[in-house]
């Protein structure tokens, strides 16, 4: 019987050392949450300044009425790259995010230039038949989101230029409205006419109006900084969703830990019980025989 509660008394300091960890875990990312989404409302402000660079460069120069179909007459190759996690105990995300690529990626023609951010959605991929150009480690940190922009904006252009391009795709999870995500793809390259109208059509916020310098060049830098400020967004949305999953999964186990230390305790108390009862039975028993014993006997 004690060996059976000393046993108990083990499953119960386990769970409860494991669910401090789950609860560790917990806090840290719902913190990791919040920094992701505070870096996301700070580069709103960037890329609203980035879009009226671009607008004034498109009202010098109107963008064509299709700019897809020169693109599409080049070599055909198209670039996509795709957000998952290094880490586990996310659910189903890269599961969700692979999917959504694979889905995406049938419709479209040509040869594809592969590259995964996180080991475990490059396996995933990998699994699908998709051999990826390179696989990128996936940032710990809001502080190394930009290095990991800047390699992938580095491997884009080393294997060929960008104009090269038939079209640039990005895929992530993106955070939703009821506290969990949505895979999502983007078409980075080339630009769509419609946006490029609209940000022409957006007034600038001054009376003085722009005049843009060495127009070519100029519109080649806005291109950069938006393309590092889409994949800055979508690094940082995959980053929050990550961990939105990782804090689902850790509440989930932390009922679950609360429900089997409930159940370990009520077994531990019902067999203490068992065993006090046990012993009084015995000091009863005891104490009744030794009376019995003790009392003297009748005279013959």
């Amino acid at each position: 019987m004690s060996e059976g509660m000393a046993g108990l008394q083990r499953k119960i300091g386990s769970a409860a050392d494991l669910q401090s960890v789950v609860r560790t875990m917990k806090a840290l990312a719902a913190s990791s949450i919040g920094q992701y989404e505070q870096s996301l409302r700070a580069l709103a402000d960037y890329s609203r300044t980035v879009e009226l660079g671009l607008g004034a460069c498109f009202r010098q120069h109107p963008p064509a009425a299709e700019d897809g179909k020169a693109h599409s007459a080049a070599s055909g190759v198209r670039g996509v790259i795709v957000f998952g996690s290094d880490q586990g105990l996310v659910g189903q995300f890269n599961d969700v995010v692979a999917d959504h690529t694979l889905q995406a990626l049938a419709a479209l023609p040509g040869p594809l230039e592969i590259w995964a951010v996180g080991e475990r959605v490059h396996a995933r991929l990998l699994d699908a038949g998709l051999a990826p150009q390179g696989l990128f480690g996936v940032p710990g940190s809001v502080k190394a989101i930009a290095p990991l922009v800047g390699q992938l904006q580095l491997e884009l252009e080393g294997r060929r230029s960008l104009d090269s391009y038939a079209s640039v795709h990005v895929f992530h999870n993106r955070p939703d409205a009821r506290g969990l995500y949505a895979p999502v793809g983007q078409r980075l390259l080339p630009l769509d006419a419609q946006w490029q109208q609209g940000l022409a059509s957006v007034p600038w916020p001054a009376k003085n109006l722009p005049q843009v310098l060495h127009g070519a060049l100029t519109l080649r830098a806005l291109i950069r900084e938006y393309l590092f400020i889409s994949l800055f967004r979508a690094c940082a949305e995959s980053l929050s969703s990550e961990n939105a999953s990782r804090l689902a999964a850790m509440e989930r186990a932390d009922q679950n830990i609360d429900e089997l230390l409930e159940a370990l305790q009520a077994h531990f108390h019902r067999l203490r019980q068992s065993t006090i009862d046990e012993e009084l039975f015995d000091v009863i028993a005891s104490y009744e025989l030794l009376g019995q014993q003790a009392a003297p006997r009748p005279a013959p």
